[in-house]
């Protein structure tokens, strides 16, 4: 799922990535929510804060929501960075590596959290929303912009105009993408909705509090380890194929 990119993706490909991301997304949703009161997956309702501020001249309290933008942003084009710099080397699979590196700040954030960077949480905020930022920068260009994770909005309006479609006969000609686009976006808030609910029994319920992090931490390196051992399988196995013709 990590492999394919743009047009030679499947739909099962954009399923698999849509349901690890999207779970990975909600659980950092709830969990920033629940330990500072932050949503750190989207910067829209830091934007209408940072404007509700600035209207009132209350620059210094609302340069904190420009900060929060800011680090979404820059996560954002970190990723681009990364993927664009790696992307002459043919032998690597290029997702992997920000994909690995959003693992890496999740668990990093984590263990700080508990060593002394609770008397943080803007800071806190701003590396899980750089997080958020790169993994939706990533699985957009993987998709082609047909996959994104970290945001419902845009993705309830898609949902809307898919389902408005479907009642007129002039769109029968292409009924079967709009109905693939449609369990697309099911299956993401879906997850992104199961993700929540996963975080908040494992940081209410079992305690963990920001260290639900390491979780959904572990759920991205898990994709990455079984879609490399699938791909290696199904490498192998063309492989016997080609030597027995």
């Amino acid at each position: 799922m990590f492999r394919h990119q743009g047009k030679s993706r499947s739909l099962i490909q954009n399923l698999q990535i849509a349901t690890v991301l999207s779970f990975v997304a909600g659980m950092v949703n709830v969990t920033g929510f629940l330990t500072i009161k932050q949503l750190t997956t989207n910067v829209t309702g830091h934007f209408a804060l940072f404007v509700y501020d600035f209207y009132n001249l209350d620059f210094w309290k609302g340069s904190i929501y420009f900060i929060y933008i800011l680090a979404f942003l820059a996560g954002s084009i970190f990723s681009g960075f990364v993927l664009e710099i790696f992307r002459q080397n043919k032998k690597l699979n290029v997702f992997v590596v920000p994909t690995f590196i959003e693992a890496l700040i999740l668990i990093g954030t984590a263990i700080w959290y508990d060593c002394g960077g609770n008397n943080f949480p803007n800071v806190v905020a701003c590396l899980l929303l750089f997080a958020m930022g790169l993994q939706n920068s990533f699985v957009t260009k993987i998709s082609g912009s047909v996959v994104r994770t970290t945001h419902l909005t845009g993705l309830f309006t898609d949902l809307g105009i898919d389902i408005a479609q479907c009642f007129f006969p002039e769109h029968d000609h292409h009924r079967k993408k709009l109905m693939d686009n449609i369990k697309l976006r099911i299956y993401i808030i879906f997850f992104f909705f199961s993700g929540g609910i996963m975080a908040a029994f494992l940081h209410t319920s079992m305690g963990l509090h920001l260290k639900t992090l390491i979780v959904a931490a572990a759920v991205l390196l898990l994709s990455l380890f079984f879609d490399d051992l699938r791909f290696r399988v199904l490498k192998s196995r063309r492989k016997r194929k080609n030597k027995t013709k």
